[in-house]
């Protein structure tokens, strides 16, 4: 098979937000993003955070090419092979299909998706079935009636301070809010803002980006 996957790089560390915190994981990076995100808002960004992640760089990968990357980042990570990977961005949805899906279920793997909410990644994947992904991961960063991904294990927000709880047009499992992170650091007002969202409204939980917290990817 000709090289098909951008991919921007592979990784394995623990999860550092969401329900499943602090699990270890394969992070493979897809290359490319569909949004733009920034502080102001504008048509490609809600606005109230900024990216930090580079994701336009990147190499063309088949699946021998990428085993191949995945195997000597478990080496130098020392790690066994905890057989979850998380399919981050950019936008994984931009490239992944059903054949990514099913090669990597084949070889054992349970499959994860962060996704941006701008692609039916429930629909076009066949959500919790064998050749579609095992757990959606949906932060939206458009106006919610443009979200066209409407099923998710967990929706995350990322609330700057004084940004109220949102109003979701998806169905999730969970419901989470993530304080906006300057560079490494959150505000302690940002914090204590989106702590007491939670507390007002208990059907969302905190969830901090503990990795870098941690200092790790």
């Amino acid at each position: 098979m000709a090289d098909r996957y951008m991919i921007n790089e592979v990784f394995v560390s623990l999860q550092g937000e969401g329900v499943r915190a602090g699990t270890s994981n394969i992070f493979v990076r897809f290359s490319g993003c569909n949004m733009k995100c920034d502080i102001e808002a504008s048509p490609l960004s809600p606005g109230g955070f900024s990216c930090d992640t580079e994701f336009q760089s990147g190499r063309k990968v088949d699946f021998k090419k990428l085993d191949e990357w995945i195997h000597e980042q478990l080496v130098i990570s020392k790690a066994i092979n905890p057989y979850w990977m998380i399919l981050t961005g950019g936008e994984p949805g931009l490239q992944i299909d059903e054949e990514f899906c099913g090669y990597y279920h084949d070889l054992g793997y349970k499959l994860a998706i962060e996704t941006n909410g701008t692609i039916d990644i429930a629909g076009n994947l066949g959500h919790r079935n064998r050749v579609g992904v095992d757990w959606i991961t949906l932060s939206p960063k458009v106006a919610e009636h443009a979200v066209k991904c409407l099923v998710a294990d967990e929706l995350k927000y990322v609330r700057g301070y004084r940004q109220g709880i949102p109003k979701p047009s998806a169905k999730a499992d969970y419901y989470l809010i993530s304080p906006a992170f300057d560079g490494m650091e959150v505000h302690p007002k940002t914090l204590e803002w989106c702590y007491q969202l939670c507390m007002e409204n208990p059907q969302w939980r905190l969830s901090v980006q503990q990795h870098k917290q941690w200092r790790v990817r």
